[in-house]
């Protein structure tokens, strides 16, 4: 896992780390790390299609989506989304940063490429921009998810908004 910021310097400070917390000032613009992988399966999709009742024939009908756009059967793209997020929560970084969250502000995704049953995706992460709030304890980053297939691809792309605390702020 790499943790550098564009310039190749490190990131965080060691004191940061010994202390086993990032907060906003630890998520420079350029911060950048990558999760592990997770093979999509025919069980997943078909879990997720019973457990949204998301049943759209292109993730459910091999029959329907043999004549569609793509030749087979497509994971939804929501599920891809939600295994971007679930591989984030298993890196270091974001275990480091979970007793600094406090919020969700908001996601925004597009879906660039199919994932199929099979496929193996990774996430690249990257802070895009950081900004401090209207409260002085709080500040704002925003994340450059990249679901990336075992192709080399990017798959499905989203700008997730986060809000932390502040160092100092406790």
């Amino acid at each position: 896992m790499s943790q550098t910021t564009s310039t190749g310097t490190p990131a965080v400070a060691l004191d940061s780390i010994a202390a086993g917390r990032y907060f906003w000032e630890d998520l420079p613009v350029g911060f950048k790390y990558q999760t592990s992988s997770r093979t999509i399966t025919e069980s997943d999709i078909v879990s997720f299609a019973a457990l949204t009742g998301d049943m759209n024939r292109a993730h459910v009908d091999d029959e329907t989506a043999r004549s569609g756009l793509f030749g087979k059967r497509i994971a939804h793209g929501l599920l891809v989304e939600s295994y971007m997020a679930g591989l984030n929560t298993r890196t270091i970084v974001n275990q480091l940063l979970e007793p600094s969250m406090l919020a969700l502000l908001g996601t925004e995704c597009r879906f660039l490429k199919p994932t199929f049953v099979g496929d193996t995706i990774s996430v690249e992460i990257e802070v895009i921009e950081t900004r401090p709030s209207s409260k002085s304890d709080r500040g704002i980053v925003k994340f450059r998810r990249s679901a990336i297939s075992q192709r080399g691809e990017v798959v499905v792309e989203c700008i997730v908004s986060m809000m932390f605390k502040r160092r100092g702020s406790e």
